[in-house]
């Protein structure tokens, strides 16, 4: 069921279906809510509760003039959202730089957090920010023809091209540049100390073929920071999209994992 909710200064667009343990997906950059259409269905029908939010500022999302949409924003805004929608807790499944706003609601609120998963995502500053500096530096006065670049660079499947057609048009092209902007690294700089003595359940899924985060240069020290499990997928940086069922796959029997340990620490095991 698509719905909004509001928040400080900003109004999220989400998708709220099925019913069970909550499971939180974001997206990153510069993506939208749409980048988990072909996971989320698995996951409601194994039984869980699949909230897939835009990112503010991102796809039907929006903010204030003046707001930041820097991660630890985002974070904040997804409190608030959780809070709005009555959810506790949730397991939080996040892609790219949606993983720094995992790791930052994380560090904030570790009772939130039941669970958490990293796709293709950030470490450390780590962020693959050289990838969006043409963005940042684009002329606002030719946000139009952001949308048709983007595409040609990154549309390598029908799936990735419709997602990023959030984009297209002057607006979405502004749209895109005010969010390349407020993004930044230092927020996660020195949040590997806080996450380590958290030590939330955690897995990490990486695409053989990511041409933006390496797997040595990131996802092994990210994983070996959350004490999780690094385990490879056939795809490339857009894992949601571009292997769908083995990322729903790894997310279900995550999940299973958690439950039967959440049974044992209550049985005492």
């Amino acid at each position: 069921m698509r719905k909004t909710v509001r928040v400080t200064n900003a109004i999220i667009a989400l998708d709220d279906d099925g019913d069970g343990v909550p499971l939180l997906l974001l997206h990153g950059f510069p993506a939208t809510g749409m980048l988990w259409s072909s996971v989320a269905p698995s996951l409601v029908n194994a039984g869980y509760r699949v909230l897939v939010p835009d990112l503010v500022g991102y796809g039907g999302s929006d903010a204030a003039a003046g707001e930041r949409l820097d991660m630890e924003h985002q974070a904040r805004w997804l409190l608030e959202m959780l809070d709005a929608l009555g959810v506790a807790r949730a397991v939080v499944a996040a892609h790219d730089v949606g993983s720094a706003a995992a790791q930052l609601l994380l560090s904030m609120a570790p009772q939130r957090v039941r669970g958490l998963v990293v796709l293709d995502g950030v470490y450390a500053g780590e962020w693959a920010m050289e990838a969006i500096t043409s963005i940042q530096t684009w002329d606002t006065a030719q946000a139009g023809r952001l949308h048709p670049v983007l595409a040609r660079r990154l549309g390598k499947s029908a799936a990735l091209r419709e997602m990023l057609a959030a984009y297209a048009g002057e607006q979405g092209g502004l749209r895109l540049i005010r969010a390349a902007r407020d993004l930044d690294p230092r927020q996660t700089l020195h949040l590997g100390e806080a996450l380590r003595a958290i030590g939330a359940p955690a897995l990490v899924l990486w695409g053989e073929h990511d041409e933006f985060l390496p797997v040595d240069s990131v996802a092994r020290p990210l994983a070996e920071l959350l004490g999780a499990e690094l385990i490879m997928l056939p795809g490339a940086h857009f894992t949601p999209l571009d292997c769908p069922q083995q990322v729903a796959a790894a997310l279900i029997d995550f999940l299973a994992r958690l439950s039967q340990n959440d049974s044992s620490a209550a049985n005492g095991d």
